[in-house]
């Protein structure tokens, strides 16, 4: 068995997104392979100007929450999501989208920032990339 990690990313909540690629790269920076298996709401983070959108998944309280959290992360110098993703991709990380959670909910591949993707594949993609790895993860 392969030092990788494989991450299934089901939900597409600010916090839930933030937490897959904290612990994403903390295993690259550690020297494990990491692919992280973007599937329904997570998948939608992966759409052309959507990694920063989405709600938390508690005390959103339509969007204050979320800004509190936000303003919070500021001051304690928490690095965007947008860092966090590029981090993943220059430390090697891999992106696998869910073909059919994209035909299931009507997505293209000109719908989604394809310079993020890895990858294209459907559950056997997944099996494959666990079957290798010491840790998978859903959140």
């Amino acid at each position: 068995m392969a030092d990788k990690a494989t991450i299934i990313v089901h939900s597409g909540d600010m916090d839930k997104i933030y937490s897959a690629l904290i612990v994403a790269n903390g295993a690259l920076s550690m020297g494990m392979e990491v692919s992280m298996y973007f599937t329904f709401w997570g998948l939608q983070r992966l759409k052309k100007g959507g990694l920063e959108k989405g709600p938390l998944s508690k005390m959103h309280m339509l969007g204050i929450g979320k800004h509190m959290i936000q303003s919070r992360m500021k001051k304690v110098n928490v690095a965007s999501l947008d860092r966090l993703i590029t981090d993943f991709r220059e430390l090697g990380g891999r992106i696998i989208a869910c073909e059919m959670t994209m035909e299931i909910m009507g997505l293209k591949r000109k719908d989604l920032n394809e310079e993020l993707i890895d990858e294209y594949g459907a559950v056997g993609t997944y099996i494959r990339e666990a079957r290798e790895s010491e840790i998978t993860l859903f959140i």
